[in-house]
């Protein structure tokens, strides 16, 4: 087995993985044969030499004190257990006897031979490298598609299975969007486009190495905004926070540092364009935009729009906020099936509280503009029925 990094580095390059994880899949695939030849008690290390490119296995022996526990192992199951000699380790005394030079902690090593044990020993080589290999492709694409837990991902509908789950292809793995992370109403068909948020990467005896993911997470929401915001992707403008019922509507709150840029402005865009296409992707999620404010009462207030309320008390130890609200607005401030007080409250992370008082609210008009008086004289327009 001359030159083996050249079939290592071959090996690399077709599995499209590191030269350093095929050499790292090769040595263990070297020592895992080498104890099946021998004893899984034993120790082995595996050397490659880059000069010469071939490489070299030896079987490693701790010389450790007479009394030592390693010196003994458990092989078999309950209730056959039985203790033996260890291969790996040697009492100091049993050491002396061969070099009395020897002390605690020092190693002697023995060379072996992997060529002499015949096809064997290749037949075992080939399906550990095989193995320990493929465990490195799937290493490699865990950390590759780690990295990108939290954005957007963009796959094609491969199969809806029996539990109405669906089935996507994304580069070289498969993701798998449940009912549950399934924005309700939508539907799915093979061949479909679709993108989801990248949840987390997971390995599950069923489906193996595998990407979960969500069309219902507001980060699907805020990931879908800085893509379609300039401003949001190069930070002009931040996303404080996000609340959805998925579907239905939603809460973004936003803010930014520069007082020559409007956030709500450079998030709907020109005639809505921006929000309008988030909205879309999200199966028509109403989506309201709101400028985060650090002063809790002035936050709360604006996330419960469009309702418009009177007055506000917080408690801060029990994050709990008492809102004085007339009854013309109180209804606006719940929403259709609570939805609006939902949200404004998963939002701010206040528990809120309408308390109803009496009175109408109208719109304020500015005090410090002059009253124009109206005029019932109609003369002015008597020459256009001419």
């Amino acid at each position: 087995m001359e030159k083996i990094l050249d079939i290592i580095e071959a090996i690399a390059h077709e599995k499209n993985i590191s030269k350093e994880h095929a050499i790292e899949a090769f040595k263990e695939a070297l020592i895992n044969t080498a104890k099946k030849l021998t004893s899984y008690t034993s120790t082995f290390e595996a050397l490659i030499d880059s000069d010469t490119k071939t490489y070299s296995i030896h079987k490693v022996i701790t010389v450790v004190p007479d009394d030592d526990e390693q010196l003994f192992v458990e092989v078999g199951k309950e209730p056959n257990i039985q203790k033996v000699e260890s291969d790996s380790f040697i009492s100091l005394s049993e050491a002396k006897e061969f070099d009395d030079s020897l002390e605690l902690g020092d190693q002697l090593k023995e060379e072996f031979i992997l060529e002499e044990h015949g096809r064997t020993a290749s037949a075992n080589l080939f399906r550990e490298l095989e193995y320990h290999v493929q465990r490195r492709i799937e290493q490699d694409l865990f950390e590759k598609y780690k990295e990108k837990v939290g954005s957007v991902m963009l796959g094609t509908v491969n199969r809806i299975d029996a539990d109405d789950n669906t089935h996507v292809e994304i580069g070289e793995l498969k993701g798998i969007l449940t009912l549950r992370n399934r924005i309700k109403g939508e539907k799915f068909k093979r061949g479909d486009s679709i993108r989801a948020l990248l949840r987390y990467v997971s390995v599950d005896p069923q489906y193996g190495l595998f990407l979960e993911l969500t069309r219902t997470s507001p980060k699907f929401l805020e990931a879908l905004m800085e893509s379609e915001v300039p401003e949001i992707a190069d930070g002009v403008v931040e996303i404080v926070g996000s609340a959805r019922i998925p579907g239905e509507r939603a809460k973004i709150a936003l803010k930014t540092e520069q007082m020559n840029v409007d956030p709500i402005g450079a998030a709907v865009g020109v005639k809505g364009v921006r929000i309008n296409a988030v909205s879309q992707e999200l199966n028509g999620e109403n989506i309201d935009c709101i400028e985060y404010s650090p002063i809790p009462e002035i936050f709360i207030t604006r996330a419960l729009s469009p309702a418009i309320t009177q007055s506000i008390k917080i408690d801060a130890d029990e994050k709990k906020a008492v809102i004085n609200i007339t009854g013309d607005q109180k209804a606006k401030a719940i929403g259709r099936s609570g939805i609006n007080i939902r949200l404004a409250s998963m939002l701010t992370g206040y528990t809120i509280e309408l308390n109803e008082v009496e009175g109408v609210t109208e719109r304020q008009v500015d005090s410090s503009e002059p009253e124009v008086e109206k005029t019932k004289d109609t003369s002015a327009l008597a020459d256009l029925f001419k």
